[in-house]
Order: C-alpha cells, then sequence, then structure tokens
C-alpha cells in the first residue's frame, strides 16, 4: 500500500449509512474487482472495485463484503470474507490480508476464509427475502467482460429464482455523491501530486520531445510522490492532435511552435484527480494561440463560479455553450451573420463537443448524472475547451471543483495564467 491509512471510522460509517437505506429482511453483497488477464501468465496491474474500498478500505482481490443488518446474530450483521492463503503463496506473492489485518482496516469485527462463503450466504438467503445485488451502472459504460458482479449476480438469480432481488448501485451512488472530510483530504492529495507532475512538465519539456516522454516526465514525478500512477489513461496530444478529444497513443513528436494538450491526473489511496493543461511546447504562446487560450481561461474562471448547490450539469453546460459560441464569434470563427443565416445550426459544436463537467472521486468519471442536483460537498471536473482543427489548435483547460456556494477550486495552486506558464517554462530552460 502507498498512501497513508485511511481512518477505519471512515469505512465504518459509510457501512452504517449504507444500512440505513435497506429494506427490512434483506442482505447486500459486494464483491472485489478481478484480477484481470494482461498476456501469457501476466495479469493487469489490480484496482480495487470502487464501491467495496468505500465501504471496507480492502485493497485486494477475492475480497467478499456481506452484509445482514437483521441477522438475529449480531457477529453475523457485517462479514467479510478474504482468501485463504497458504505459505507457498506468500512467498512467491508477498502477504496478503490476515483476519486480523482485515479487521484492522475495514472495521468489520467477523472476517472469514471464501470457503466458508457459500454456507454462511445459503444460510442468510433461508432467513431473508431480499437480496441487494451490486452493479456497475454507470450510464455510459458497456463491456463484453462478465466481471465478478455481473457473474455473481447471475449465479443468485439461478440459485435463488424466488428471492427478491434488488439494486445496491442507487444507494451507493447517492452516497458516494457527497464526499466526506477525509475524501476532500485525499483528492487534495492526488491533486497536489498532479501539481507537481505538471510543474515536471514545465520544466522538462523541449521541442523535438516525444508525446510519450511528457507522459513519462508525469509518470515519474505521480510515482515518486506515492501515487499509484495515472488515474486514466493520459493525453499528451501536439498540434493537431489536440483535436482528437481521446487522444492517448501519445507516439507523436512535440514539434516547435505547436501546443500540447495535457489531460492527465494521479490516483492516491484510489482517489483521482483529473486535470487538463495546454502549453507552449517551445515556452512562448503564439499571438493566435494566445487568443484561443484566453478565450477558454475566460469561460473557465465564468464556469466554476456556475458549480454552486442547487443547479444541474444539464443546466450549467447550457451556460457553458453560451459562452463558447461567444467566445467563437470573437475568435472570428463564425459570425452573428452566419448564425442569423441557419438558425437551427449549432455553429460552436464545430469547435466544441464534449461536456463541461462530471462528478470525481473513487472513479475518473464518478457515480451520477447530468440531471443530479448539485449538492454542497460534491465534486465535479470543470473543462471548457476550444478546437479549430483547420488551425491546428486544441485548447483544453480542467481543475477540480468542490461545489458550495462560493465552490473551492482543488487545483488552483497548478498554473494556469499563460503568462505565469511562459515565465515558469522560461525560468526553468
Amino acid at each position: 500500500m502507498r498512501y497513508d491509512p485511511i481512518q477505519v471510522d471512515f469505512f465504518i460509517k459509510n457501512r452504517e449509512a449504507l444500512i440505513k437505506k435497506l429494506k427490512n429482511n434483506s442482505l447486500a453483497i459486494v464483491n472485489s474487482n478481478d484480477e484481470m488477464p494482461r498476456n501469457g501468465d501476466q495479469n493487469f496491474v489490480f484496482r480495487q472495485n470502487s464501491d467495496l474500498f468505500y465501504l471496507t478500505g480492502l485493497d485486494q482481490e477475492k475480497c467478499i463484503l456481506l452484509l445482514c443488518p437483521d441477522h438475529p446474530v449480531e457477529t453475523m450483521r457485517e462479514v467479510v470474507f478474504i482468501p485463504n492463503v497458504n505459505r507457498e503463496q506468500i512467498i512467491w506473492y508477498g502477504e496478503k490480508y490476515t483476519p486480523e489485518k482485515a479487521k484492522l482496516v475495514s472495521g468489520v469485527q467477523t472476517v472469514k476464509f471464501l470457503d466458508d462463503f457459500e454456507i454462511v450466504f445459503n444460510e442468510m438467503a433461508s432467513r431473508f427475502e431480499r437480496i441487494y445485488l451490486n452493479m456497475n451502472e454507470y450510464p455510459k459504460y458497456v463491456t463484453e467482460v462478465p466481471y465478478r458482479d455481473l457473474r455473481f449476480a447471475r449465479w443468485v438469480r439461478e440459485k435463488y429464482p424466488t428471492h427478491t432481488v434488488e439494486r445496491l448501485a442507487p444507494l451507493l451512488t447517492e452516497l458516494r455523491l457527497i464526499k466526506s472530510d477525509i475524501e476532500i483530504e485525499i483528492m487534495k492529495k492526488a491533486c497536489k501530486i498532479t501539481d507537481q507532475g505538471f510543474r515536471r512538465v514545465l520544466r522538462t519539456i523541449r521541442s523535438g520531445m516525444m508525446e510519450y516522454g511528457v507522459e513519462a516526465e508525469l509518470s515519474y514525478e505521480f510515482l515518486r510522490n506515492g501515487s499509484s500512477g495515472f488515474a486514466y489513461p493520459a493525453i499528451i496530444a501536439s498540434g493537431k492532435n489536440a483535436c482528437i478529444l481521446h487522444y492517448c497513443v501519445n507516439d507523436k513528436p512535440c514539434k516547435d511552435g505547436d501546443l500540447v494538450l495535457m489531460d492527465f491526473g494521479a490516483e492516491y489511496a484510489n482517489y483521482s484527480a483529473d486535470c487538463s493543461r495546454t502549453i507552449p511546447i517551445n515556452g512562448k504562446f503564439t499571438e493566435r494561440q494566445r487568443q484561443v487560450y484566453d478565450a477558454v481561461l475566460r469561460v473557465l474562471r465564468k464556469t466554476i463560479k456556475l458549480l454552486v448547490p442547487g443547479v444541474t450539469l444539464d443546466q450549467v453546460q447550457e451556460e457553458v455553450c453560451k459562452m463558447i459560441d461567444n467566445e467563437c464569434i470573437m475568435l472570428g470563427l463564425y459570425t452573428e451573420q452566419d448564425k442569423a443565416a441557419h438558425p437551427d445550426k449549432k455553429f460552436y459544436y464545430g469547435y466544441y463537443m464534449h461536456g463541461v463537467s462530471h462528478f470525481l472521486g473513487l472513479d475518473v468519471h464518478d457515480v451520477g448524472t447530468r440531471q443530479v442536483v448539485l449538492q454542497k460537498g460534491m465534486v465535479v471536473t470543470c473543462e471548457p475547451g476550444i478546437y479549430i482543427e483547420s488551425e491546428g489548435i486544441g485548447v483544453r483547460l480542467e481543475n477540480d471543483i468542490i461545489v458550495d456556494k462560493n465552490p473551492i477550486d482543488l487545483m488552483a495552486d497548478i498554473p494556469i495564467e499563460a503568462d505565469e506558464i511562459e515565465e515558469l517554462m522560461r525560468k526553468d530552460k
């Protein structure tokens, strides 16, 4: 574990809050993520199921949380199951959770081995009529891979067809949307590491450097400061590549005179930072690059002020589109006369194609929809952009914001003013 231990009370309170939302005569199950095969005899680096981590802090594969709040035996109301690792496995793969360690991390006092799961679960299922199953219900997520929670759900439906199945995801979404003080502190740490990575790039980027070289500088700074690495695949898009929204091959040279758009963020204790910055590769914006950059920065500053309790991200998006439309006209990309001639056409969409905000937390695109009414304590991104493919210019700027009456910018210390960026790049060359 690279991160500082998280107070166990955080996980205890999260479970207590979830239990209050469960219907009577029910049990709930959350599984760990799978170890995903990479190639040969290798797996990808393990990343825990965000819901299981939120409820237990357990950061290991093959763990299960079982909640049964109405069980007559108090010690069976919360149970964690872990693999029983033998000495030979420890020699090859290192230490895994012991029952004592799992109790210490999660605060769950009853820890059993996985070999006992089916017997325990069958006993509980015979007592209670509802089973809450956890699924990834992110609206835009589609996968052909039958992940562990999905496989378990299929097993439950086949083995217990007369039980009532309930959805756990809506309840966890409601809880995870509002960030606790502990979560905010972790996310501040992720943002701080992200800041350190960006400042390193300002010191090291050079004309002719490969995009993956810039990515390597970020990765170096992230890892040396206790991050597990990138919270998502980094976008290092130089020149016209910046007009490809999800460009992440990062295999082209950074050419003198071009901009490089970087969308990157450190993950710390499984929480994400999400930052975008656009800088001149040679350290100096051209006049046109500066015009576009300042236009995006103006929209960012205005949009942050809109991220207050009582609005939805859809409503914020409407206002941002109006701002972008006005900036595009000021940049000479089209005119009011063009709009009048084609009143049904969204001219700005040719230069700004994505949403300005999403929720952030344990997932970089965290739980919550664009129709959720914002509340104090939610954390969202703010990421306007303007992309002019014909000019090879793409600018996106992104900070992470705590929703409040006066929104709090978690990335206020990361350089963003054009003059400051040029000064820092000039100082370090």
